[in-house]
């Protein structure tokens, strides 16, 4: 989507908007989706046209390629990224209430570790196939169009199956259904009731605003070491590659001991994957510094996502993966804003020292304030 609307309309502004109105879609979708689902005993139903409205905007995208040009075409992109970008984060709800009614406390972690390392694998060699026979040859007149639709097609295939092979149980209490409006008045009851779910939520708005800096590490390593394709491509390599491979350590690890430990572990990668990159300059040293953090990264994403799940009473649960998911969206979209200020005005290492001051903070929070839900 990215190269295509800036195929489409030229400009790295366009890129910037539409990936911002991606996220922004993602920040009161949340909380809209939890109020839909937290009073059912069955979800699957939300689910389904809560995912199909995601997989019809990849299909809008596909029609506006083949029927639109120009300016239109840049106008109706946007819109149905705005569109994915919301219907994503209310799945993003649904999706891991089921996970926490479907799969044991103790198989979380490697399930996912599993999912998210044939996913990557899937989607390398799903990126290999639509580059180089769809996008390249331009198939039936537009080759990003019928990317497009292969993907519709390939996830509706994938929300359908989960609808007929997956049992769904029905827990043995719910919360009574509530508005909207009622329920947002209910956050800050929600967050003081456990004391530790409000730091964790602290220490996931910190880690997310540390994310300023990551576009900015391939374009500091040009500057600094040089990025010819060999290099570009071993970069990338090590840090899809340690991507892949760590989800598998983090998840047998957080089963184990719980994810809390993968958390603390992976934000402390981070922090000295980044002091590597800023203070030594060698393709050697660079590589390892990506390898971490691509390593670091998946395993914040994995422990943020499963730890939320343990925490409270099971009735609140939809709406703290909300406030989670709502909070993460609201610093996801303005930290790649700000933080390309903040590089063009001050250069990329204040960009850094930022990113390694919201990491420092939120791993001092997260130890001293964040017990582990399993093993309270």
């Amino acid at each position: 989507m990215p190269a295509y609307l800036h195929a489409v309309s030229g400009s790295n502004a366009i890129v910037g908007l539409g990936l911002a109105l991606q996220q922004l879609g993602g920040v009161i979708a949340p909380i809209f989706g939890a109020t839909k689902v937290e009073h059912r005993t069955k979800v699957m139903p939300a689910a389904i046209w809560i995912g199909m409205g995601g997989r019809l905007a990849i299909l809008g995208m596909a029609a506006a390629g083949w029927m639109l040009s120009g300016q239109p075409l840049v106008w109706a992109l946007l819109a149905f990224i705005f569109m994915f970008g919301v219907f994503m984060g209310a799945q993003r709800v649904v999706f891991s209430l089921l996970m926490s009614k479907v799969i044991p406390i103790s198989r979380r972690g490697r399930l996912q570790a599993w999912r998210n390392a044939t996913g990557g694998l899937i989607a390398a060699v799903l990126a290999y196939f639509a580059g180089k026979h769809l996008i390249g040859p331009n198939a039936f007149g537009n080759g990003y169009s019928t990317t497009f639709v292969l993907a519709f097609v390939l996830m509706t295939s994938g929300l359908w199956a989960l609808q007929f092979l997956m049992k769904e149980p029905e827990p043995p209490t719910t919360r009574p259904q509530a508005r909207f409006r009622d329920r947002l008045r209910e956050f800050p009851a929600l967050i003081a009731q456990d004391r530790a779910y409000g730091a964790f939520l602290i220490v996931q708005m910190l880690a997310t605003s540390a994310r300023i800096a990551t576009p900015f590490y391939i374009l500091y390593v040009g500057r600094v070491v040089g990025t010819d394709g060999a290099t570009l491509g071993l970069l990338s390599f090590a840090f899809l590659g340690a991507d892949t491979v760590s989800n598998l350590v983090w998840g047998y690890l957080g089963d184990k001991t719980g994810f809390r430990l993968v958390l603390v572990a992976s934000i402390a990668a981070w922090i000295g994957a980044t002091l590597l990159l800023i203070n030594v300059h060698e393709v050697a040293a660079t590589f390892v510094a990506f390898a971490g953090l691509g390593a670091a990264l998946s395993g914040y994403m994995m422990a943020a996502q499963t730890m939320i799940l343990e925490f409270g009473a099971r009735e609140d649960l939809p709406m703290r993966i909300a406030v989670s998911a709502t909070a993460e969206s609201i610093t996801a979209t303005a930290g790649p804003l700000v933080g390309g200020l903040v590089a063009e005005a001050f250069g990329y290492t204040v960009v850094f020292g930022a990113s390694l001051g919201f990491l420092v903070v939120a791993l001092a929070i997260l130890l001293l304030a964040v017990q582990d839900p399993r093993r309270r």
